[in-house]
């Protein structure tokens, strides 16, 4: 039976009664007693060893599965529960029962602030977030002994919403080796401007089987092999640069065994719309097409605070020097300052695009003078910590976050930290995702706003990996969906994503693509939103909460504008912007529904023909019924919530 905890809670008994490993269960004092089935008899010893074990007392251990890393969060119970009795349980008996278990080691608690009050309040009574290593099977008894009021979920690895190559999608027959098959070995050589070797460059073969991939070394050359596969049969040359120069992608390429093949790279400043970068400050396309470069030099987000989840922002960078706050999650036991540090570059592009500085050279970001608090996540960021730097966000009293990640699977315990933080006044800006599918979560969650990537045509040069996320729905304009970018209901908006030019370290340059080039544009305009939108300058919505959030995100929605030819799947309201979302300018249906609103103070009007005939296109499309926005008024509307 569960243990009976002060104040009347139940919590897990320091050891299940059964194991379904098999394994020893350690009783109360420390002791172990002999496991037991779920019929109470004697789990046998002679049990047949499973495929990768060994019963063999020779040299070396066999591979088994590991402990794994849980995250154990009360559950908020659902609204109106709580007056009939369902009350999370006593976090902190759950914390000794759980550090008094020796097959439990608890490695960390994120303390979470009771200082917001009630509404800000999303997990379960701010009590707290603890992380422990235990079986898979201990990890289901806890949650089943706790009777539904303890979230115990597996604390999974996130990813940065950047495309990459991926894993084999299964066991194929295809072996390629050395034995005999034919061998494809071949020399890259890459160069740049006058001939300099090109160090670090990400060089990658591609052919009917497993890709050969390496990196450049000082004279700008790495030797390649490709098993199984001839010079006939090589389908891809892909070369990613280290910064500074255009991507390189051949489709069928010419490939010599016999002597270095050799990839000249174009500079980024030799493409006309950055003639003179980085020595002359520029916008980048995407910016262009969001209109920045037509706002009035005084909107620059002054007082907004801007949180970028990532993997840090390297403040070595002349455009990023203004950068003086942050928090390292992931080294915060070690040293919490080495959020400066940006070892994969991710973080320092997404933070340039936001707010590198306006100065002579370089890119100018959407918010140069907001005031940017760097939280360093990856690399080998976690749920848990994610919950931790959203935390940061709270306490510090971020106004917008740009989430440019993902994960594999729904976690309700981030769901109650993002639905708290949105109680708090935080908008978190989140990456759709870039496998091609559905979007990805937190970007799924109905309280952030979803952000896909689009790119335009003649913005980079064809013969660069850019050219490979081109779809056949381009438009009038040249704007298209991104091949890579995850689409669904969820998607709110959509913004340049392809071939986007930003900060890398320590000084330099870089075109990359992803959501998460995306999802930063749409952090930037808001931050402006939030400066100078006249809305947010009134009582209403000057004070951090709920509404003001809600109430940011109409007015990005409403900003936008459809572009490319892609289902609304794919590019949600459109594309945002800057005027339209600072107020200075409407966009043609705002204008309209302006128009029709009547002139009486809080009166509101709509079309009803416009909204049936919107509401039945998204009814074909199987799609939940958006969020509207008319003139100054939201219609409110039931949206389906994540189903955990």
């Amino acid at each position: 039976m569960p243990k009976n905890l002060p104040g009347g809670a139940t919590a897990p008994p320091d050891a299940p009664v059964s194991s379904a490993d098999g394994e020893a269960a350690a009783s109360p004092d420390g002791s172990s007693r002999e496991a037991r089935g779920i019929d109470g008899a004697a789990a046998p010893r002679d049990t047949p060893q499973p495929n990768g074990r060994s019963n063999s007392n020779g040299a070396g251990r066999s591979v088994g599965t590991r402990k794994k890393q849980f995250v154990i969060a009360s559950r908020l119970p659902p609204d109106g529960l709580q007056t009939l009795g369902f009350q999370p349980l006593q976090f902190d008996a759950v914390e000794q029962a759980l550090r008094s278990n020796s097959d439990i080691e608890v490695v960390d608690k994120i303390s979470l602030k009771s200082t917001l009050g009630a509404l800000a309040d999303g997990m379960g009574g701010a009590q707290g977030v603890l992380v422990a290593r235990m079986t898979e099977q201990k990890a289901a008894a806890l949650h089943q002994q706790a009777q539904g009021r303890l979230l115990v979920e597996r604390d999974q690895q996130l990813n940065l919403m950047d495309p990459a190559l991926r894993l084999p999608g299964m066991v194929t027959g295809v072996n390629p080796s050395t034995a005999g098959g034919p061998v494809l070995n071949a020399v890259i050589s890459v160069i740049g401007k006058d001939g300099a070797p090109q160090a670090n460059a990400e060089v990658s073969l591609f052919g009917s089987m497993l890709p050969a991939s390496g990196v450049t070394d000082a004279n700008g050359q790495v030797s390649l092999s490709l098993f199984g596969e001839t010079a006939d049969t090589v389908r891809g040359l892909y070369v990613k640069p280290k910064a500074d120069y255009w991507s390189f992608y051949q489709r069928d390429p010419d490939i010599s065994s016999d002597e270095p093949n050799v990839v000249a790279l174009r500079a980024l400043s030799d493409w006309p719309s950055l003639a003179g970068f980085p020595r002359q400050r520029a916008y980048g396309w995407g910016q262009k097409a969001m209109r920045l470069d037509q706002l009035p030099s005084k909107y620059r987000g002054q007082g907004i605070k801007i949180g970028i989840i990532d993997s840090g922002a390297a403040t070595t960078h002349d455009n990023l020097h203004g950068i003086h706050a942050g928090f390292d999650i992931i080294n915060k036991k070690v040293d919490p300052n080495t959020w400066d540090q940006d070892t994969l570059g991710h973080g320092t592009h997404c933070a340039g695009v936001i707010a590198a500085a306006d100065i002579a050279s370089g890119i100018r970001g959407f918010a140069p003078d907001a005031e940017i608090h760097a939280c360093k996540l990856f690399p080998g960021g976690q749920i848990s910590q994610l919950i931790e730097a959203l935390e940061y966000c709270i306490d510090k009293q971020i106004d917008v976050v740009n989430l440019s990640l993902g994960g594999e699977e729904v976690s309700e315990a981030l769901e109650q930290q993002i639905m708290r933080a949105k109680r708090a006044g935080v908008a978190c800006i989140v990456a759709a995702g870039n496998s091609a599918g559905p979007v990805q979560y937190p970007a799924s969650s109905p309280n952030v706003l979803a952000v896909a990537a689009i790119g335009k045509f003649d913005e980079f040069p064809a013969d660069s990996y850019h050219a490979q996320t081109l779809d056949s729905n381009v438009d009038a304009y040249g704007y298209f969906s991104a091949k890579f970018s995850c689409f669904g209901p969820q998607v709110a908006v959509c913004a340049p994503g392809v071939a986007i030019t930003s900060c890398v370290p320590p000084n330099n340059f870089a075109a990359w693509d992803g959501t998460s080039m995306a999802t930063p544009h749409v952090t930037g305009l808001a931050a402006l939103c939030l400066a100078h939108h006249p809305d947010f300058q009134s009582p209403q919505y000057k004070t951090p909460g709920p509404d003001r959030v809600e109430r940011l995100f109409q007015i990005i929605r409403a900003s936008a504008h459809r572009v490319s030819l892609g289902d609304q799947s794919r590019i949600g309201f459109g594309l945002p912007d800057v005027l339209a979302a600072v107020g200075l300018q409407l966009q043609p249906g705002q204008q309209a529904a302006q128009a029709m609103a009547p002139q009486q103070a809080g009166g509101m009007a709509y079309d009803p023909l416009g909204l049936d005939m919107m509401q039945m296109q998204m009814a074909a499309q199987n799609q939940p019924w958006p969020l509207l926005h008319v003139g100054r008024f939201p219609l409110p509307h039931p949206y389906n919530p994540i189903m955990w």
